[in-house]
């Protein structure tokens, strides 16, 4: 397949499902499982953080108001909610930054084609929704215990095929959080894991590529950005209005037609 179509593929997969509860990483797998990736490791793992910056790039524009808010109030003297917020954001980040420093090796050797665990792993992101879809409507705000809890999800959701947003707004509504409050939490609080994971690989020279094409990169990016946009607020609207019913039944006939595929093969 012609790489710069194979981009745009990429680039709507991860906008998409970035933000849906469907699993990012796991639909990447898939994806790249369909097409025939056969890219060197290098190359590979430019597209995939340049993708994550599209979508980081995407939360932050949906978010600005939210964003420039809390920066704004970082700055006064006294604390203020915005305060009060980042150290929630910091509690959230804890687990998965400890995995990612501790066990990095052991998390990218799940990212390698292992089909069959995103399939299954899709399956347990179908039960969790299923479940937050018929909890109560709650009226809490995230406070330091719940941001902790909430980034235990995340980190979990390391794995490929467990939902990101699907696992820590699920942990938020089940947690008693206003919905609004838990898809606000959750979409901001990876922007910092996502900027520093790429800070991380450049300091490292992970991307120490001797030859790749910008064009299949900005094709990439720009798909990623403009589906991330769209996924964004489509996400808060059925979040609001509880629809994440319909996210489990898309991750269970995913996962199981994966399963069925790949035995049957």
């Amino acid at each position: 397949m012609d790489s710069n179509i194979e981009a745009i593929l990429l680039g709507i997969v991860q906008g998409l499902t970035e933000f849906l509860p469907v699993s990012s990483s796991g639909h990447l797998e898939i994806a790249q499982y369909f097409l025939g990736d056969k890219k060197d490791l290098n190359s590979g793992l430019l597209m995939t953080v340049t993708l994550h910056a599209a979508t980081a790039l995407a939360t932050m524009v949906v978010f600005r108001k939210e964003i420039g808010i809390i920066l704004s109030g970082l700055f006064k003297p006294r604390i203020t909610e915005s305060h009060l917020f980042a150290r929630n954001i910091i509690l959230s980040m804890i687990p998965a930054v400890l995995v990612g420093l501790f066990l990095e090796d052991e998390i990218d050797r799940l990212f390698e084609g292992q089909i069959f665990l995103v399939s299954a792993l899709l399956l347990v992101t179908a039960g969790i929704l299923f479940f937050a879809d018929r909890a109560k409507v709650g009226t809490k705000t995230v406070g330091p215990k719940e941001a902790f809890i909430i980034g235990i999800a995340q980190m979990i959701a390391i794995l490929p095929g467990i939902s990101r947003s699907g696992a820590t707004i699920s942990t938020s509504v089940i947690l008693g959080i206003q919905k609004a409050e838990a898809a606000r939490f959750s979409f901001l609080m990876v922007i910092p894991l996502i900027l520093g994971k790429m800070a991380k690989d450049l300091l490292d020279g992970a991307f120490n590529v001797k030859e790749f094409s910008l064009i299949p990169l900005s094709l990439g990016f720009l798909a990623a950005f403009l589906t991330g946009l769209f996924a964004c607020t489509l996400m808060i609207k059925m979040v609001q209005k509880s629809k994440l019913g319909y996210f489990a039944i898309y991750c269970f006939i995913v996962g199981a037609g994966m399963l069925l595929f790949l035995t049957a093969k």
